[in-house]
């Protein structure tokens, strides 16, 4: 369930930066940027605020959301 709910946020996420930097500002982009870099990071270190995020809201963890094996 953790591992769908991360999907779909970050998704969300980036779809919503692209739209933000085309009709708002280019600086939005840099949102998109902050996301693919927490995602390379989240593959060396086995550790994604956002996982940490959605566990303490209560969604239960059936196995690793930002290091799919």
């Amino acid at each position: 369930m953790l591992n769908t709910y991360f999907r779909v946020i970050v998704g969300v996420m980036v779809l919503l930066s692209v739209v933000l930097s085309v009709y708002v500002s280019p600086n939005w982009m840099w949102f998109t940027v902050f996301i693919g870099v927490n995602l390379i990071q989240s593959a060396f270190t086995k550790w994604c605020l956002l996982e940490t995020i959605l566990q303490k809201l209560g969604v239960k963890n059936e196995g690793t959301s930002c290091n799919v094996k």
